[in-house]
């Protein structure tokens, strides 16, 4: 495997260097903040994830404000006491995109919430309590008991959730697989999924970067090199 020092040194030629990417990597993520995090804002940020998915994201975060209207503010408890009519109804409602799989998916995450929640006082305290080495293992709990959050729609509700996550996008895959690890172009498989988590975790270990920076670098590294503003933009920052 190449060092994780050539890597970012890749990143840099390409980011305008070290001071360039500090600018881009942001605010280290605390998982431990999350404990604090409310019910409704997690099934807010779930949703998000679900509804921008295939989607143009600057068009739900427009809408957004009529989402959470029209979502009674992603409470969990008043979704899950709303009667069929209120559920039907949405599928009409121009304030939100009207999707009626998506719709659905939040009266279902609605109930993973409130389940998670009631069990553990609070579903940010499940996540600031789960392992930060085990990534995997949350998206993988996400995707099994959640709805429509497999995939990269679960990496993507931890990372603006504020969780340490990385993202195994494309351009991350291909660093990886450039710096020496045996992945598939696109890593679905549990064990390629394993591979990376232990990569990651021992890269964060050497340089005691959070994982969320480790694959930003990594993404930085190849691909198309998108330019320091529009990359500032995308990751909101």
């Amino acid at each position: 495997m190449d060092s994780f020092a050539a890597i970012r040194d890749r990143a840099a030629l390409r980011k305008g260097g070290e001071v360039g990417i500090s600018r881009l990597l942001g605010t280290p993520p605390d998982n431990a903040q999350l404990a604090a995090l409310g019910d409704d804002r997690i099934l807010s940020q779930m949703s998000a994830r679900i509804f921008s998915a295939g989607f143009v994201w600057s068009v739900i975060e427009a809408k957004w404000p009529g989402f959470e209207e029209a979502f009674l503010g992603f409470q969990p408890k008043a979704l899950l006491f709303q009667p069929d009519e209120f559920w039907h109804d949405l599928a009409a409602d121009k304030r939100i995109v009207r999707n009626p799989q998506k719709i659905r998916s939040v009266r279902d995450n609605a109930a993973f919430v409130d389940k998670v929640s009631r069990e553990h006082g609070g579903f940010g305290r499940f996540l600031a309590t789960w392992p930060a080495d085990d990534q995997i293992g949350l998206t993988a709990y996400l995707a099994k008991h959640g709805s429509r959050l497999g995939g990269n729609s679960g990496q993507y509700f931890l990372r603006f959730i504020g969780w340490d996550a990385f993202i195994i996008s494309r351009d991350m895959a291909a660093a990886l697989r450039d710096a020496g690890l045996d992945i598939a172009e696109q890593p679905t498989s549990k064990g390629d999924l394993a591979k990376i988590q232990k990569q990651v975790n021992e890269w964060a270990g050497e340089t005691g970067l959070s994982r969320t920076h480790i694959s930003r670098v990594l993404a930085m590294s190849t691909g198309i090199n998108h330019a320091p503003q529009e990359l500032a933009a995308y990751m909101g920052e």
